[in-house]
């Protein structure tokens, strides 16, 4: 089993994703054409993201490690950015079995109605056995405190992509009965909470209520991101020195990743919405009509224009936020194309409002340089370990340095748990079990509650 699930994982997201999503539909009862064409359009989708993040990674990481060499920038934490961490996931005894024990668990909870989630992203659970393979080192080599985490981590982002679906369905268009169980994603959402909260009562900052539209309409073509992306990418080109001819380069690059990540998105939801729609009309069968969510990536909406013009603002900002900041030793190069995944969480409670937005997810990536210089060492120890036993160069750590990266090390949950675990062992260990099982509770109530307020509606029609 642990072999079969090893070899499916190392096909990557654009091959794996289609033979799942092909066998999810058929096993749903769709037709096979219908479902070889829903699976091939998001591995489609998959190729066509990696594409347009690789023109961010590979068009500026050079320039911006000249940004660092021009400023004599002593930062020794080096950014491996998302395959590194995915690769520390999936080539460990935690990563191997990932899949089906948190299937497991996602099926215990849903009789329990303690998540009325159905987790079908299955390509991100990499970040589950992340924070897993990183506990499994840190305890040397426990598998049982590395699946513990694992779980831990799942289990609260059942929760949360519950509590926030509604939010989630009424922001975006055509997203009904969709849930996000992503915990990168999900992690931003106390963030929100509390900024969100602190923001509505600084007098005359409602006022400052901005969306993507209202940008266009305020400035006109420079409010598009298209445009936007142009003057970033020109900006960096001239704080790296470089030559007019690869200022302009990077200035058609950046706008052309702006233009092509909503166009990509649409392959997901061309899709994703059929194998959505068909699972929630048999779990409603198979659940009495009770409601259900289905967990898809969320990959389906980071082409939203705030999304777009948000990301734009933050890579500079984020770039000189982590030079400046004290203590943190982590500059984000290839993980800056993880910053489209900060937002759709964060959306439905700004209401697209592009400057809350934006400082919430500010604050969020200023907290989390911290989480990645502190766990360094430790996915150092995790990196070197996996390269050892498998060569995998994604997992090789440049010699001098230590490993990080901002797509799930800098997350709160992964951090909390990962900290939980390193510094107090079994008491942090309980205190997590304690936070979850509370959380399990609310959600079981609400959902116990919801249901009974639809019966006493269908009682009374």
């Amino acid at each position: 089993m642990e072999q079969v699930f090893s070899y499916i994982i190392s096909l990557g997201a654009s091959v794996m994703m289609p033979i799942i999503f092909t066998i999810i539909g058929l096993c749903i009862g769709m037709k096979f054409g219908k479902a070889l064409l829903s699976g091939l359009y998001v591995g489609v989708g998959f190729v066509g993201l990696g594409v347009v993040t690789a023109l961010l990674t590979n068009n500026f990481g050079d320039p911006l490690s000249a940004i660092s060499q021009i400023y004599h920038l002593q930062l020794n934490v080096f950014d491996m950015g998302w395959p590194a961490a995915a690769s520390v996931a999936y080539n460990t005894a935690v990563g191997a079995l990932i899949i089906p024990i948190c299937l497991g668990v996602n099926f215990l909870m849903l009789i329990t109605k303690t998540t009325r989630t159905v987790n079908i992203d299955l390509w991100n659970y990499w970040h589950f056995a992340f924070i897993g393979a990183v506990a499994y080192f840190v305890m040397d080599e426990s598998l049982a405190w590395g699946y513990f985490a694992a779980i831990i981590c799942y289990i609260v982002t059942l929760v949360f992509a519950d509590i926030t679906a509604d939010k989630f369905q009424g922001y975006y268009d055509n997203l009904d009965g969709i849930s996000i169980p992503q915990p990168f994603v999900q992690s931003f959402v106390p963030f929100t909470w509390v900024i969100n909260w602190v923001l509505d009562k600084i007098p005359g900052f409602s006022k400052l209520d901005i969306d993507a539209a209202g940008l266009k309409k305020k400035f006109g073509v420079l409010g598009e991101p298209l445009v936007l992306g142009v003057i970033v990418g020109i900006l960096i080109g001239i704080v790296a020195k470089l030559d007019i001819k690869k200022i302009l380069f990077l200035g058609i690059t950046m706008g052309a990743v702006m233009e092509l990540i909503p166009r990509v998105t649409k392959l997901f939801i061309d899709g994703l919405m059929p194998i959505s729609e068909k699972t929630k009309e048999i779990v409603g069968k198979k659940f009495n009509g009770k409601r259900v969510n289905i967990g898809m990536s969320p990959a389906l909406v980071i082409g939203h224009p705030t999304t777009l013009v948000a990301t734009l603002l933050l890579i500079p900002t984020y770039l000189i936020i982590a030079v400046v900041l004290p203590v943190n030793q982590f500059l984000p190069l290839a993980s800056l194309a993880g910053l489209f995944y900060l937002f759709p969480m964060i959306l439905p409670y700004t209401k697209g409002n592009v400057v809350k937005t934006y400082v919430i997810g500010l604050v969020a990536l200023a907290v989390g340089l911290y989480f990645v210089t502190d766990m360094a060492p430790d996915f150092t120890k995790a990196a070197a370990a996996v390269y050892a036993a498998t060569g995998d160069q994604a997992a090789k750590v440049p010699e001098g340095f230590s490993a990080g990266s901002m797509d799930f090390a800098s997350s709160l949950f992964g951090y909390v748990i990962y900290a939980f675990t390193k510094y107090l062992s079994w008491i942090g260990a309980g205190a997590l079990v304690v936070v979850t099982a509370a959380l399990m509770c609310y959600n079981r109530m609400q959902i116990i509650k919801d249901e009974k307020a639809a019966a006493q509606t269908i009682r009374n029609k």
